[in-house]
């Protein structure tokens, strides 16, 4: 887990904004039967901020950016469409969505909940890529959890 997610005020952790909008994202899917981690690593040099595992084992990433300098300064987002079978942008709604690429989906979020306006094309993953990142995606969430219950345990992604 990265050092900026940890916190030791005991009223948890102080999240960024697009941590923020991640939670809402991540409640507003699990709400629609989808599970849902944050900051996993489909291979190094990239890192979603949300990857969503469907009810039909569809396999969504949210992007979440809150503002159009987080955007614009986000040169790696094409490298993720290869993981996902649909790839979304999470934004608040003060956010310029005429920035964002008409090929991708758009969820309006805040730190509690989220709205999806558009869903992308779907582009199925192949058989074997999708194998490779259920793995990843069970092992990641297992691997917080684990640290979650034991604070204690140190463990790298």
């Amino acid at each position: 887990m990265p050092d900026d997610f940890l916190s030791t005020d005991v009223t948890g952790p102080v999240l960024k904004p697009g941590q923020l909008l991640a939670r809402g994202v991540c409640r507003h899917l699990a709400s629609h039967g989808f599970a849902c981690v944050e900051e996993l690593v489909p291979s190094p040099g990239l890192r979603v901020d949300v990857m969503a595992l469907g009810p039909r084992d569809e396999i969504w990433v949210v992007e979440c950016k809150s503002s159009r300098a987080d955007f614009t300064s986000d040169g790696k987002w094409q490298g993720y469409l290869e993981w996902c079978d649909r790839y979304f942008w999470a934004v608040d709604e003060a956010f310029p969505t005429d920035l964002l690429p008409d090929e991708t989906g758009l969820i309006i979020a805040d730190a509690y909940d989220a709205e999806i306006l558009s869903i992308g094309p779907e582009t199925k993953l192949a058989p074997a890529r999708r194998k490779v990142i259920m793995r990843k995606f069970a092992f990641h969430a297992a691997r917080r959890l684990h640290c979650l219950r034991d604070p204690g345990l140190s463990l790298a992604f």
